[in-house]
């Protein structure tokens, strides 16, 4: 099985609700997210040997990440101090931020941009993604599989 594995940098600000230390309050990470694609065709391969150009991994996925959490306040729906903040009539309203289902853990945000990928992001092309694995620092990172 050949698979190829695009590198995707982003910077974003978030708090893990319910936390009990001090991931509780708000702060901000440099990610960087490894997305792992295999072919969904016959072939290993496309005709001249790719699984997938690797610009079409950052122009959809880092596109989507770009345009939605890079530079973002990224917090979950139930976490109520943060979403008063980004209200229609909060104080950060005009900021960009971008309500997740889950907690923004970085177990979470993998799942979440693996589960994107598979779905509206790539579901006209021969691939499927297999991986994401998302750094939160240089020590901590969590990995989504299918």
């Amino acid at each position: 099985m050949q698979t190829c594995t695009r590198r995707i940098q982003f910077c974003a600000g978030h708090r893990v609700h319910g936390h009990e230390n001090k991931c509780a309050h708000i702060h901000g990470h440099n990610y960087v997210a490894y997305i792992t694609a295999v072919s969904a065709r016959d072939e290993a391969t496309d005709d001249i040997g790719r699984v997938i150009d690797f610009s079409v991994l950052k122009d959809r996925v880092g596109g989507w990440i770009d345009k939605y959490w890079d530079h973002a306040m990224l917090y979950y729906q139930h976490d109520y101090e943060i979403a008063e903040l980004y209200s229609k009539d909060g104080p950060l309203n005009h900021m960009k931020h971008h309500i997740l289902l889950q907690n923004p853990t970085a177990e979470n945000m993998a799942d979440f941009i693996l589960r994107l990928s598979n779905g509206s992001l790539l579901h006209d092309e021969p691939i499927a993604v297999t991986e994401v694995t998302l750094w939160e620092t240089e020590n901590c990172f969590a990995t989504a599989t299918v």
